[in-house]
């Protein structure tokens, strides 16, 4: 059977065809992309250059150069192969997937999944950017011939999960893709300790790479990077406690995009010293202004200020999707300056700080788009619509489509599970919308973590249904209430309602967990 159903793909130059998951016969697959993603996220601690000599000890480490592109899983499956990303977005008829054929037929492999990057192959260092460009529209067969795919991992061979030690995944990996020109191992050299790693990690550095990925069994798996500078504008501040009482906690900032907005970055704990959030809260505290637009952080509202005071600050990386290749929105604001007073425009996509710190204040720069400007980031990592006016954007409403609150009473206490389902109905208008969304909320006063939330996103309403039936199966159970008084639905009534539906695959249940999404 094949992987596809290529009446739901469109043609985009020659072979070259996308897709959404609704064109794979298996759209779970996108849940595997997910899943090794998130996963990947949190076992995966970011490193700064000067803590290397402090953390790794004499042992067997691999360290692979970090190639700036799009994390995708390479998918074969008896003489075919594609990729697809945790957005849901499939690419078939690329050159690098019949050389994957080729280089898997030679291996004797029926089936596999790998888990890797794709970027585009030029003389200078390959930017993500360049492969959404050539991946979305592509001038020439020569750009689709430049799309390469860097492997990392194997998640499946031959349909068995993956479970060896890394020390023995990756010779099985080089052995599988040898001889692989658009479809290869990431460039991994085998190094013994803290040293031979810092002078790895230079000389990529020294030659613009975006980072040093470090594995070992024993002590895990590091990403270095080098830390690089943004100036950015303070518009709120929180007050410290106990031993912090008269000094700054944090500060909100954010930066200027074209069309004279403001868009909300993050904030900033880190870096100061005490002079410094003493002098801060002095200086800021004569600025505080009234605003639309409440911020919190720890439970505590910011006190918003006019937007005055210029600082730098440092950044160990920037993150503009979360593990679900979703966008990270934040904030967009208009400073009325006649009023004094923020405004909220919308949230549109921007960034994450990883590991912000304040450095200086930047008493030359001013607030104008070009000392602020959002380039800072979009020069770093793609971000959606950027160089749009954030006033004038104006995207379709989305459609709730289904909604369902249970409420369960245990020692005195009232517990609400919730699930929600719409459609944004901007996947069309904005290229990292989802079409589908899912949003599970479960919250017990009686828990160490009262409120957890799930999301879910897809781009075919047959896997968001399927996703809803699994949740609902799994949440719903006998003792939950419908809000109204109605009986929870028994497991039989559930499955009743999947077969009337049509569903003939089971979907792999999906864990509950913090959201990194919402």
């Amino acid at each position: 059977m094949s992987l596809l159903n290529r009446s739901r793909l469109e043609i985009k130059l020659g072979e070259y065809a996308t897709g959404g998951a609704n064109a794979l016969e298996d759209p779970l697959l996108v849940n595997v992309a997910q899943d090794y993603r998130r996963l990947t996220a949190q076992r995966m601690a970011p490193l700064e250059a000067d803590e290397i000599l402090t953390r790794f000890p004499a042992g067997e480490y691999f360290v692979s150069l970090k190639v700036d592109g799009e994390f995708d899983i390479l998918v074969y499956d008896d003489g075919e192969a594609l990729t697809v990303n945790p957005g849901g977005t499939v690419r078939v008829g690329l050159p690098l997937h019949r050389e994957a054929v080729e280089l898997f037929r030679k291996a004797g492999v029926r089936k596999a999944i790998l888990a890797g990057e794709l970027y585009f192959q030029k003389e200078k260092r390959p930017r993500v950017h360049d492969v959404s460009r050539v991946a979305r529209q592509p001038a020439s067969q020569a750009e689709l011939d430049s799309l390469a795919f860097a492997a990392f991992d194997i998640i499946q061979l031959d349909g068995l999960p993956n479970a060896t030690p890394f020390a023995e995944t990756w010779p099985k990996l080089s052995r599988l893709l040898q001889g692989g020109k658009n479809v290869h191992v990431v460039e991994t050299v085998t190094l013994k300790d803290a040293g031979e790693i810092e002078t790895q990690f230079r000389k990529w550095n020294d030659l613009g790479a975006e980072g040093t990925v470090v594995r070992s069994d024993v002590v895990g798996v590091f990403k270095l990077k080098s830390r690089h500078t943004i100036d950015a504008v303070v518009i709120g501040f929180t007050e410290g406690t106990d031993d912090r009482k008269g000094m700054i906690h944090d500060l909100l900032v954010a930066v200027m995009r074209a069309d004279g907005c403001l868009h909300v970055l993050g904030h900033v704990g880190g870096g100061f010293t005490n002079d410094d959030r003493r002098a801060f809260l002095t200086d800021l505290t004569d600025d505080v202004v009234k605003s639309d637009y409440v911020e919190v952080n720890d439970q505590v509202a910011y006190h918003m200020v006019r937007p005055e005071s210029v600082i730098e600050i440092s950044v160990l990386d920037l993150i503009a999707q979360t593990t679900r290749n979703q966008p990270i929105n934040k904030m967009v604001l208009n400073w009325n300056s006649g009023e004094n007073k923020y405004e909220i425009v919308r949230r549109l996509p921007l960034a994450a700080l990883i590991s912000p710190q304040f450095v200086r204040r930047r008493d030359d720069k001013m607030l104008n788009a070009n000392d602020i400007r959002i380039q800072q980031i979009t020069d770093r990592v793609e971000v959606a619509l950027a160089d749009r006016d954030a006033r004038q954007l104006n995207l379709p409403s989305s459609t709730l489509l289904r909604r369902e609150a249970m409420t369960k009473v245990l020692k005195g206490n009232t517990m609400v599970r919730k699930l929600v389902m719409w459609q944004t109905n901007k996947e069309s208008d904005a290229e990292h919308w989802p079409a589908y969304v899912l949003h599970y909320t479960d919250f017990s006063p009686n828990r160490k973590t009262p409120l957890e939330r799930d999301l879910r996103v897809s781009s075919s309403r047959e896997q968001i249904e399927e996703l809803w039936n699994e949740l609902a199966t799994e949440a719903f159970v006998k003792g939950w209430v419908p809000v109204g008084g109605a009986p929870a639905p028994t497991e039989s009534t559930t499955t009743a309602v999947k077969e009337s539906a049509g569903a003939t695959k089971k979907p792999r249940a999906p864990r509950k967990k913090k959201t990194d999404d919402a």
